[in-house]
This record gives C-alpha cells, sequence and structure tokens, in this order.
C-alpha cells in the first residue's frame, strides 16, 4: 500500500482497497511462525536493507507455497524462498 501510495497516490490505494473487497485481493494474517520467520530474513538479509514489509512477502510465500508476489519495490528479486527457489514478480 506504501509503494502504491508513492508510485499512484490515493487513487491507486483506493484501486487496491476496492480489489481486496471485490475478493480479487487476499490480505494475510500471519502467524507467530511467521513473525519469527521475518525476523531471520532480517538478520539474514541485512547487509540489503531490509524492511518488515519484504520479510513479511517472503515468510507469507513460504507459508502460502507460492511463488508469485505482487510488489513495486524493484529491489525484491534479491529474496529467495527457504527452499532456494527465485520469485516470480509482478508486474
Amino acid at each position: 500500500m506504501y509503494l502504491v501510495g508513492r508510485k499512484l497516490g490515493y487513487r491507486g490505494q483506493e484501486a487496491l482497497w476496492e480489489m481486496y473487497a471485490q475478493g480479487q485481493l487476499a490480505i494475510h494474517e500471519c502467524s507467530a511462525m511467521e513473525r519469527r520467520r521475518m525476523r531471520s530474513l532480517m538478520a539474514q538479509y541485512q547487509d540489503t536493507h531490509t524492511d518488515l514489509a519484504d520479510a513479511s512477502l517472503v515468510a507469507a510465500a513460504e507459508t502460502l507455497r507460492t511463488r508469485r508476489i505482487f510488489t513495486l519495490d524493484s529491489h525484491f528479486f534479491a529474496y529467495r524462498l527457504a527452499n532456494g527457489d527465485a520469485f516470480e514478480v509482478t508486474p
């Protein structure tokens, strides 16, 4: 939401909320296990200045067993799943 707001302003954020309202987008609630994984990822990738948003996407993807990620973050290609697989980044 932050990056959409920076790139597209409030209209972009509102479009994202509308996608959520129509069931086209899900918001994942993280578990305690995922929070521990996020902390571990932030330590592992500390040289790339990994933030909580990036770490939460990686942890959620691992939990949901998906490689497809939507992010406007241009450096997300640096991250890998626990098994070493690369992400399919959209857009």
